[in-house]
């Protein structure tokens, strides 16, 4: 069994620097190193955290892929999405640390080459068998071959003598069974402290800061809880459609691709009492004691939509999309009313809604407060907190004050921070870099855990296979609206949630 991956304190504790500054030996393989989600996150990821100083100056960067590159040609392909003004000196010493093997994902052979070219670059660092040596393997695959490329790396890359980490990507499982399934396999190659469930939503700048929100500051605990709070919706609208990965995204759709995980995770951190401590599993174990306590979702809590071309037809509609098939119910919108039947939240409402082709890129927690008891002036407006997640950091209190001067009109107004204007030379790193790190230090307090998985599974599957076994057909919307008709509607009627008398609007900094 290899040394012990887990850090005894979170994130909000753990010196950023702190994998830079022990310097061990370190090898990180990406496997799936000629594919987007390589391209676009994780080298870029690795790449800023390499500018930032924070990876270890002991580094070897492998890549892993069945397509046959050249050292030129990967290099290239590594590169080929970092910023054009990018310091040219750091990319060059950047690329000295990246090289590449070709192979395939179920051939022994191929992974004991593998193994050659890590202990090749474990000699040039002058740590061959050094107990301090760390290797993570980085997992930028699809689903279908998690298992095998885990097989193999147990079989033909593991050393026990070192620490070991394995970093898989999303989606955990097409359900409860087949998820259950998939954290069996794993778990029989790996122990949970080796393993690092990544959900990319957990390493959002605001996301990482409702925890010190909540238990650093004394009024908003005070009021977070049933006594106070209406109802809660959190929210995810992508401007966008499948563009082209409509066949891929019909298989899995808005639920299975967004809610299960993302919001539900967000969702549970928002939603969890204070952990003992923030060291990872006391951060895990109240996120899973809230999951546990939310019932399944019904269907006649739940509102779906797909899109259809847009009112000029220059957008194309889902079906519209050659690979999807014309007879499709897969959902690209939908929302769902949860419970957590707690002390804590008993009677409180929950909405996570997420859609794609609408009018606005947009994530953000919405909270509304109660009506005012026995108030002196007339409920004309609820408080809201308002957390927005992307794309501009930021969190405003929507609060009724007196218009200035001699009117005693009422008016909605706001507190605001905005991280643009109120941190101005503050650069917010992409998730993935934050998440990156988290896995070099050995933190798994913003990973997945499987016990995590399994209640995501349970709340959400039974729905999954009743919206299939019913053919539950989805209500139409335009691409660039703001949704299927009625759905807003089915928000006020569901959960209470009151709209603002009062005239309001909430600009973002320019």
């Amino acid at each position: 069994m290899s040394k012990s991956s887990t850090s005894s304190q979170g994130s909000l504790t753990c010196g950023l620097d702190r994998a830079a500054k022990e310097n061990k030996p370190t090898t990180i393989v990406v496997f799936g190193a000629s594919g987007d989600l390589a391209k676009k996150k994780t080298f870029p990821a690795l790449f800023h955290l390499y500018q930032r100083k924070l990876l270890p100056s002991r580094l070897s960067i492998i890549g892993y892929a069945r397509t046959h590159m050249s050292p030129e040609e990967f290099h290239k392909r590594v590169t080929s999405t970092f910023a054009s003004d990018a310091d040219k000196s750091s990319v060059e010493g950047f690329l000295k640390l990246c090289t590449y093997v070709s192979g395939k994902y179920d051939v022994a052979e191929d992974f004991q080459a593998l193994r050659t070219e890590i202990e090749k670059g474990e000699h040039a660092l002058e740590c061959s068998g050094s107990s301090d040596r760390v290797r993570v393997y980085y997992l930028a695959l699809p689903p279908s071959v998690f298992v095998d490329v885990a097989t193999q790396i147990k079989h033909n890359v593991y050393d026990g003598s070192c620490t070991n980490r394995v970093v898989i990507e999303k989606p955990f499982g097409h359900d409860l069974e087949s998820s259950r399934k998939l954290s069996t396999d794993i778990g029989a190659l790996f122990d949970e402290a080796e393993v690092f469930r990544i959900d990319h939503y957990l390493g959002k700048e605001m996301v990482k800061n409702i925890l010190t929100l909540r238990f650093a500051n004394v009024f908003y605990e005070a009021v977070w809880n049933r006594h106070y709070i209406s109802n809660i919706q959190i929210t995810f609208k992508e401007p966008f459609g499948t563009e082209g990965r409509g066949g891929y995204f019909d298989q899995f759709g808005m639920i299975r691709d967004v809610m299960q995980n993302h919001l539900l995770q967000v969702l549970s951190i928002v939603a969890m009492n204070q952990p003992k401590s923030l060291g990872a599993e006391d951060v895990r174990d109240r996120k899973t004691e809230v999951l546990r306590r939310i019932l399944p979702i019904q269907l006649e809590d739940t509102f779906l939509g797909q899109y259809v071309a847009s009112a000029d037809g220059s957008k194309p509609g889902y079906k519209d999309d050659e690979t999807v098939p014309q007879d499709s119910i897969t959902p690209t919108f939908a929302q769902c009313v949860l419970h957590v039947d707690n002390d804590r939240w008993r009677g409180v409402p929950w909405v996570i809604k997420a859609g794609k082709a609408l009018n606005e890129a947009k994530m953000l927690i919405r909270i509304q407060y109660k009506d005012m008891p026995n108030a002196l002036f007339p409920n004309l407006a609820r408080n809201e907190l308002v957390l927005q997640v992307s794309p501009k950091e930021s969190m405003y209190i929507k609060t009724i004050v007196k218009e200035p001067g001699l009117s005693t009109k009422l008016a909605m107004s706001e507190l605001d921070l905005s991280y643009k204007t109120r941190y101005h030379n503050v650069n917010i790193p992409d998730a993935y870099a934050t998440l990156i790190l988290d896995v070099l230090n050995g933190d798994h307090s913003n990973f997945v855990r499987s016990d995590e998985l399994d209640e995501a599974w349970r709340i959400f599957t039974p729905l999954l296979h009743q919206i299939e076994q019913e053919h539950i057909v989805p209500k139409p919307y335009e691409y660039g609206s703001r949704g299927p008709e009625g759905a807003y509607q089915f928000v006020e009627d569901r959960v209470g949630y009151k709209r603002t008398e009062l005239e309001y609007h909430w600009e973002a900094p320019k």
